[in-house]
């Protein structure tokens, strides 16, 4: 790029050129304008000193006195004066050269021959006067003709110069539109399109620069700021590319980890999880086979539970894997996912896998609460290189199997204890009830036994009225037992459940009841419905067995705080005297309270009726409940276990 000054400094170069040109044409036409008016002032004076000659002439030829005359001489003697040094105020002055000089010498000196001679005694005659007058008005004459010509010179000089400042000015304007063209209006069309260009979006758009001036400085400037832009918008796009591709991937595995855990959700047994999980990894990964592997309870082998695309030969060796006899089931405590390359290691199961094509195994531990519970693998046929996100994504993949698997044998145990208790449950109803009744019967067969071998017919009859007595009480609670193992709750409402036990009541005794709900409180978890019906149905037994009562009410409280209340207006019982080990109902509704954190309390008096009220704690939770979740809480904590 050419070093050249601004753009300011140029115009003022320009302008002062200009400038100095014009002064200098002013002034020298000012010059020669002043040259002709002194010379047209002195070319006046000489003429009046032509008509001063012959007024002289005049005044001789007239015998005017000598002092007249000698007025006339001092004139022409001023004038001559005048001419010689001129007059700056009028202006006077003879354009002076060598023409001119040679000619008033030649006035100067007729002059003064002449000047005595208008002096003289006698006056000349006429005759000489007028030729002395006539030879000195032709000099004058010839002085004046050379002033003229002098002037005429001038004259063409001042006409050039008007000729030439009117060039300097047409010049000048054509400079300055040339000057304002080149270097304003044409860098500020190259700054527009160049703009236009950029609001366009082509950031490519460049202005050529070939000076250092103002409008030089701001085309480098929009240059750079173009420059800049595309440099930000091309980082930009790649920016948003490569955002976007992660995003894409992120989306693809946030896809393929939601895939496989509805997958793992729904899953009803441990083969189908572990199949199905193999199968949607290696199609995941594109790896050509995929095995899970389970890690026994002295972590000493590792069983395959499912392999995909497997060849089975190489299943049935690795159906049970002795820990640290190959790359596959060889963890640490500590282990991450790795890339294993087959063809590198030494291993005599892994040249197996050589000897199939494989060349690269992917490792990943399977864990759960830092637990180590096993592995899958994924076995490739060409080399391969996990990212972070794929190692991320392998790492939350075999988390979701981890809890998967046990979340199925969670529900085993949970299916296993349930069933504990139920037989647990029933037990304690058979033996509360039904056994007791047994045991009163195998008493009356013995007394009517003894009365038959006695011949006491008064003995036999009440025996067999008490058995009679017994085995319909014995069908009632068979009944009674079967109508409490039917009732299940499937809402978060106990109300419709509550319904169904006052109708199933009023369906074998025949007695009206009443249910009444008020306030408003956090739904009970389903089991504690069920402890709490029971013990409801419990209270209702006994009324339909011991009370006599006509009416039954049921009042419910919502809150913080159920509470339940059985009321009857049957014959009542002194509750002080009804707390040994015989009665079996009030025993049981509080061995059932007590599961669930609640209380039971009997209010009753002679005559009065009954009142049973159980209230519950602020959170209850069954005693099954507390015990599956310490069961799960300790085989988690366990080691693993096989499947």
């Amino acid at each position: 790029m050419r070093q050249t000054a601004s753009l300011s400094k140029k115009l003022v170069r320009i302008g002062v050129s200009l400038l100095i040109v014009a002064l200098l044409s002013i002034g020298l036409t000012l010059w020669v304008t002043w040259q002709l008016e002194g010379g047209a002032a002195a070319v006046n004076e000489a003429g009046r000193m032509r008509m001063q000659t012959w007024r002289l002439v005049s005044a001789v030829q007239a015998g005017l006195p000598r002092a007249e005359l000698q007025g006339l001489l001092d004139q022409f003697d001023k004038s001559l004066t005048l001419l010689r040094e001129g007059d700056p105020s009028r202006p006077l002055f003879v354009p002076w050269d060598a023409q001119a000089y040679e000619r008033f010498a030649v006035v100067d000196s007729l002059w003064r021959g002449q000047r005595s001679q208008w002096l003289g005694e006698p006056a000349p005659p006429t005759q000489a006067s007028l030729q002395t007058a006539g030879e000195f008005v032709d000099a004058i004459d010839r002085f004046v003709l050379a002033i003229e010509q002098h002037l005429s010179r001038l004259t063409a000089i001042l006409n050039l110069f008007q000729f030439v400042m009117l060039a300097l000015a047409i010049g000048g304007a054509v400079v300055m539109l040339y000057t304002g063209y080149q270097y304003v209006i044409n860098p500020l069309a190259q700054l527009r399109q160049g703009l236009r260009k950029v609001e366009s979006g082509d950031f490519a758009a460049r202005i050529e620069v070939d000076t250092q001036d103002e409008f030089g400085q701001v085309a480098a400037g929009f240059n750079h700021m173009a420059a800049t832009l595309q440099s930000l918008y091309e980082g930009l796009e790649f920016k948003v590319e490569a955002k976007t591709r992660r995003i894409e991937a992120q989306r693809a595995r946030l896809e393929a980890l939601y895939e496989v855990s509805a997958f793992l959700a729904q899953a009803n047994s441990i083969n189908e999880l572990a199949r199905g999980f193999a199968q949607r990894v290696r199609t995941l990964m594109k790896a050509d086979a995929a095995a899970v592997r389970w890690s026994d309870e002295a972590s000493q082998r590792y069983l395959m539970l499912a392999s995909d695309c497997f060849p089975q030969d190489l299943v049935e060796e690795e159906r049970s894997l002795l820990t640290g006899a190959c790359a596959c089931g060889n963890l640490r405590p500590d282990a991450r996912t790795r890339v294993i390359p087959i063809l590198s290691h030494d291993e005599a199961p892994v040249r197996r896998c050589a000897r199939l094509g494989y060349e690269s195994v992917v490792s990943v531990p399977i864990r759960l609460q830092q637990r180590l519970l096993g592995e899958f693998n994924l076995f490739f046929r060409s080399s391969v290189m996990l990212s972070a996100d794929e190692t991320e994504l392998m790492d939350a993949l075999a988390s979701h199997l981890a809890s998967a698997l046990e979340g199925l044998r969670a529900a085993a145990l949970e299916r296993e204890a349930a069933v504990a208790e139920e037989r647990a449950l029933l037990a304690r109803e058979l033996h509360d009830s039904i056994a007791q009744s047994l045991a009163f019967l195998k008493i009356q067969v013995q007394l009517l036994r003894a009365a038959v071998q006695r011949g006491q017919a008064p003995h036999v009859q009440t025996a067999l009225d008490e058995l009679d007595t017994g085995l319909r009480e014995s069908i009632n609670d068979v009944r009674e037992l079967l109508v409490h193992f039917r009732t299940r709750t499937n809402t978060d409402d106990i109300e419709q459940a509550l319904q169904e036990t006052l109708q199933k009541f009023r369906h074998q005794t025949g007695l009206p009841t009443h249910l009444q709900v008020d306030g408003n409180g956090l739904p009970l978890p389903s089991d504690v419905q069920v402890q709490v019906l029971h013990v409801l149905q419990e209270a209702l037994s006994n009324v339909r067995k011991h009370a006599g009562a006509t009416h039954v009410a049921l009042e419910v409280v919502k809150g913080a705080r159920w509470r339940f209340v059985v009321r009857d207006n049957g014959t009542g019982f002194d509750a002080h005297q009804s707390r040994g080990e015989s009665h079996v109902g009030i025993k049981i509704m509080r061995e059932r309270a007590e599961r669930i954190g609640a209380e039971v309390r009997v209010a009753s008096g002679p005559g009065q009726g009954t009142t049973v009220t159980l209230t519950l704690p602020p959170h209850p939770v069954t005693g099954a409940s507390v015990a599956t979740t310490g069961l799960d809480l300790a085989f988690l904590a366990g080691p693993a276990h096989g499947a």
